[in-house]
């Protein structure tokens, strides 16, 4: 009988494994390479670095789904333990969202002489919030209404709607991306302009990975469902992603309000 299954308790007791090690390694020169890429142009560490942590991330996340889809260890108490992590990870992530506009309204409703005592600071052309960022609204706020729709199909046995709804999803996180893309190389300012500029480019470039990051988390999702990896009622893996889709949405909805609308 396999020792993983000897025991008493609902629990899954991981195996040994390499990755987190090895991961944590990879980290480690990709980090350093960074540091040697910004003083001395030299790339070769930091790729080598992303490269190996890449390889990590892949073969750990194949665990964990072998693990659950075909070793049967997520089980409903696991699910419910997993549902809970993700919730907590979320909660970590609005509070890091939380310091990015505290910082923006510290520095927005008393600005400094040293700004001229005006917010926006003088000398600082700022983007309609009526163009491309109520367009990028628009399209994230689809791309919620399609991951439920992929959500409601899944719970309904429907693989083609699910897959259709995804599709979707993903093709509105990457126009969104490169909306924001496009906003960026238009921008008549920079990070280093002023403290407005470190602002605007620190709360939409760290939303924006955030969504480059969900919608690769979205693309994992999609295949899975393509190799039925998800049943009507175990399908905590793309559950988890559409979580952390409704919250890039929600926040988006935060940055729209206060760094477009509000501004201008």
């Amino acid at each position: 009988m396999n020792k993983s299954f000897n025991h008493n308790h609902p629990y899954h007791m991981v195996t040994n494994s390499p990755w987190p090690l090895l991961s944590s390694f990879s980290l480690m020169m990709l980090l350093s390479g960074s540091v040697m890429f910004f003083h001395e142009k030299n790339i070769n560490l930091m790729m080598l670095g992303l490269i190996s942590l890449l390889m990590c991330m892949f073969q750990w996340w194949r665990d964990v789904i072998r693990e659950s889809t075909f070793q049967g260890m997520h089980n409903s108490f696991i699910m419910k333990l997993l549902r809970l992590g993700m919730i907590l990870f979320i909660i970590s992530e609005i509070f890091f969202f939380l310091s990015l506009f505290w910082t923006f309204f510290h520095m927005s409703l008393s600005p400094s002489i040293e700004i001229g005592s005006k917010w926006p600071p003088k000398m600082i052309k700022i983007f309609d919030p009526y163009s491309i960022p109520l367009l990028n609204t628009i399209v994230l706020l689809s791309s919620g209404i399609s991951i439920t729709w992929t959500h409601y199909s899944l719970i309904n046995y429907n693989k083609k709607n699910s897959l259709f709804s995804l599709y979707l999803t993903i093709f509105l996180g990457m126009y969104f991306t490169l909306l924001q893309y496009l906003e960026y190389k238009e921008a008549s300012f920079t990070i280093s302009d002023s403290v407005y500029g470190s602002i605007f480019f620190l709360l939409t470039g760290f939303h924006g990975i955030h969504v480059i990051i969900g919608t690769l988390f979205i693309i994992i999702s999609l295949i899975r469902i393509n190799f039925n990896h998800f049943s009507n009622n175990h399908h905590f893996g793309f559950e988890a992603s559409a979580w952390y889709w409704h919250f890039v949405d929600v926040v988006w909805l935060f940055v729209y309000s206060f760094i477009y609308w509000w501004t201008y």
